[in-house]
């Protein structure tokens, strides 16, 4: 599925997407950043409650499809250019990670 239908079906704000045609296949919840780095899989949904740079940095690193930040996190401004310029999509989600994660559940 892609990051655009994702969004969509599961009623994700889309707060940057600048590939909305990746393929999301999988998905990671972690807030550790070296955890992450290390562990989720490329083309994964990373779904965290971080909402600092470095999680930019990570979501290129990993190569994820997108970041779902959950709880109601959100970026500034700032950090929403800095994703869109290194291609990460970021979606909020109002749901705690566990929820999040389960709206995924059958569609990635």
């Amino acid at each position: 599925m892609k990051v655009v239908e994702l969004a969509s079906l599961c009623g994700f704000e889309v707060l940057c997407m600048p590939d909305g045609d990746r393929q999301v296949s999988g998905a990671y919840i972690g807030d550790l950043l070296s955890w992450v780095m290390g562990r989720a899989r490329a083309d994964s949904a990373w779904i965290t409650i971080m909402s600092n740079v470095n999680v930019i940095a990570v979501a290129s690193l990993a190569d994820v499809a997108c970041v779902i930040l959950a709880e109601g996190v959100t970026l500034d401004d700032e950090l929403i250019k800095t994703a869109t310029a290194k291609g990460v999509n970021i979606l909020k989600s109002e749901l705690p990670a566990y929820e999040t994660a389960t709206e995924l559940v059958g569609k990635v």
